[in-house]
């Protein structure tokens, strides 16, 4: 898969300006920097707020909905014009000259068309929503909150026919990528015909294969099935909408924000100092570091890609230093940058929470042993051939150890702050969200000053950049989940698995191999929002308690990013390290074998995640009963 991620500096310095792409790419990035600044400040004021006021902000939770809506529209623009949206990375393995300006071509069109459908498709929906006198804070019409779906939609297929078009036969090319668009307004306005129907399926599957972004498939995919069952294909945009418009969905782009600007300062530089000084005594001890600082620094981010983007410069050469292999270390920074999705505040928890609806305290705390779990078998293996391999161990120092841990503090408070306001109730999610970016920021621009605020829109174009590309990922994607639920997909999928597998541990067995493909395939907040859904009606069927069954779909995804041959890690990893995809496959193999052992151990036993969830259930039950009874509230 393509990252869709802007490269970030290997060392903790702040990276360079992209090339301007024009006045209409600044606008966009400044708007959208403004949005994300007032998405950080509504609910970190609602919580001061209301902790010292006593109430809140009225209307501040929609808001906040409404502005993510915007920056994930926004931000998919800006996606667009970057190139940075996920797709498959498979256009250099296109031979160069015609093949590859074909593939290209095909594409464009495929994107052009799709991107405008769903421009019209959500004018449909604004035009419905003008009817209602629903409104937003302050007075403001609902639909025009909802103007942004067209717009930005529009212009992506403008931009998508534009791009990449070069030489004495770009008009040609942006002719024929408007000429897509219009002929599929034309089949729209015709009658469904299953061969048609198929054939466009075909269509967009060579597309995908070809390299076109996941969410201009899953959205064509989504409208032609809708098409073909005579439902409007408005029904892409409003799932789309009730998405975005989420009470928990604004932490992702939050916690987003926070994790950029801790890559662009120079946490990752005193992470890895503070780890090497805990555990550089150990034999094989700059191995466990490693797996620990990545690991950390994924739960910062909430995504790998990142990890190994601004770890790898730091990490990699520390490791060759301390004479371990070059294949081991480079499978051992691939590996790891995976095994913090488990902890809080991660994304992913986050977003299968909102989807299969469990409680998502209850999935951090079941989470943790298993992540811990699967840190130790990484750190174990590392230990292993840091003592074949000779690496030296470093003398105990416990005042520097002391000392890189006093200066790392700031770095590790984050985690620490988000996972205390929500564990205490002092926030919501998406409050503690905004606490985490606003602590980022001061941590990163006023006590270290390692980022200054000329840097800060870059930071934020940044991470406005992955936000909208996974925001209308997830939209689209849940489009095509709602067909599959009006097409009685779980359903059906329940009743055949329960009709031929009868036992609960073969389903489980089933359920590893096909989310390990599936999570190579596919980009974790998709298969998350589209998989999610079928999972769990199978996980009831089998009588799985629904906190371990969500830790065993999210262990498994993230044992998919190692699988080959799509594993997304991999890809990274060779684009960071200069290194072959077959060069890769073989030095991760160790590691996909050693984190298969650690799913496999989650998923078969239970009381891993649940003896821990049912632990702190039964503790705070009992703090309850034992607690005194508050005081009547007082009369008006």
């Amino acid at each position: 898969m393509n990252p869709s991620l802007p490269d970030l500096p290997a060392t903790g310095e702040p990276a360079p300006a992209p090339p301007a792409e024009g006045r209409l790419a600044r606008l966009e990035g400044a708007a959208v920097g403004v949005l994300l600044l007032a998405m950080v400040a509504i609910p970190a004021g609602e919580t001061l707020w209301r902790r010292f006021l006593g109430r809140g902000l009225p209307g501040s939770a929609i808001l906040v909905q409404h502005l993510t809506l915007w920056v994930g529209f926004l931000g998919a623009l800006l996606a667009t014009g970057a190139g940075k949206h996920l797709a498959l990375s498979t256009a250099e393995a296109i031979p160069a000259g015609w093949p590859r300006r074909a593939a290209g071509l095909l594409q464009r069109m495929i994107s052009t068309a799709v991107c405008g459908l769903l421009a019209y498709a959500a004018w449909e929906l604004v035009w419905a929503e003008r009817a209602s006198d629903r409104t937003l804070p302050l007075g403001i019409p609902f639909w025009w909150s909802e103007l942004i779906m067209p717009v930005a939609s529009g212009l992506m297929a403008l931009r998508f026919a534009w791009s990449g078009a070069a030489g004495p036969r770009r008009w040609a090319d942006r002719g024929l990528a408007l000429l897509a668009a219009a002929a599929a307004f034309a089949l729209g306005a015709a009658a469904p015909h299953p061969a048609l129907v198929q054939a466009l399926l075909a269509v967009l599957a060579v597309g995908f294969l070809l390299g076109t972004p996941v969410f201009v498939v899953m959205a064509g995919v989504a409208m032609a099935l809708f098409w073909r069952d005579g439902t409007p294909i408005a029904a892409v945009p409003t799932n789309t909408f009730g998405l975005v418009t989420s009470a928990t969905l604004p932490a992702i782009p939050l916690l987003t924000v926070a994790g950029y600007v801790l890559a662009e300062g120079g946490a990752a530089r005193r992470l890895v100092r503070a780890y090497k000084g805990v555990f550089g005594w150990m034999p094989g001890g700059v191995a466990v570091m490693a797996a620990f600082v990545c690991a950390i620094f994924t739960t910062f981010t909430g995504a790998s890609g990142v990890t190994i983007l601004a770890l790898g410069g730091l990490v990699l050469p520390t490791l060759l230093e301390e004479r371990y292999p070059e294949g081991f270390s480079v499978g051992l920074v691939t590996a790891s940058g995976s095994l913090g999705l488990l902890f809080p505040p991660s994304l992913p928890v986050i977003l299968y929470g909102v989807v299969a609806q469990v409680p998502i305290d209850h999935l951090f705390i079941g989470g943790l042993v298993p992540g811990l779990l699967m840190i130790l078998l990484v750190a174990a293996y590392g230990i292993y051939v840091g003592v074949r391999a000779g690496a030296p161990r470093q003398a105990v120092r416990p005042r520097e150890a002391a000392r890189a841990l006093w200066e790392a503090k700031w770095d590790l408070g984050l985690p620490t702050l988000v996972i205390v306001a929500i564990a205490s109730g002092y926030a919501t999610i998406v409050e503690a969200s905004a606490l985490g970016v606003a602590y980022a920021m001061l941590v990163e621009m006023a006590v270290f000053r390692d980022l200054s605020a000329r840097d800060l829109p870059r930071v934020l174009g940044h991470a406005a950049t992955l936000v909208g590309a996974v925001v209308i990922l997830l939209g689209v994607a849940l489009g095509l989940t709602n067909w599959l639920v009006d097409a009685e997909v779980p359903t059906r999928l329940v009743d055949w698995m329960t009709t031929h597998v009868h036992s609960p541990a073969l389903f489980l067995l089933a359920l590893n191999v096909a989310l390990l493909v599936l999570g190579s395939v596919l980009e974790i907040y998709s298969a998350i929002i589209v998989l999610a859904p079928l999972v769990a009606p199978l996980g009831v069927a089998y009588g799985i308690e629904p906190i371990h069954l969500g830790v065993v779909f999210l262990a498994n995804l993230e044992l998919g990013f190692l699988f080959p041959p799509m594993g997304l890690n991999l890809f990274l990893a060779a684009s960071r390290f200069g290194k072959p995809l077959p060069y890769l496959y073989r030095r991760a193999l160790p590691f996909l074998v050693i984190m298969a052992v650690g799913v496999l151990l989650i998923t078969y036993l239970p009381a891993i995640t649940t003896g821990v969830v049912g632990a702190v259930t039964r503790a705070r039950e009992g703090a309850a009963a034992t607690a005194p009874a508050a005081p009547p509230a007082p009369g008006p």
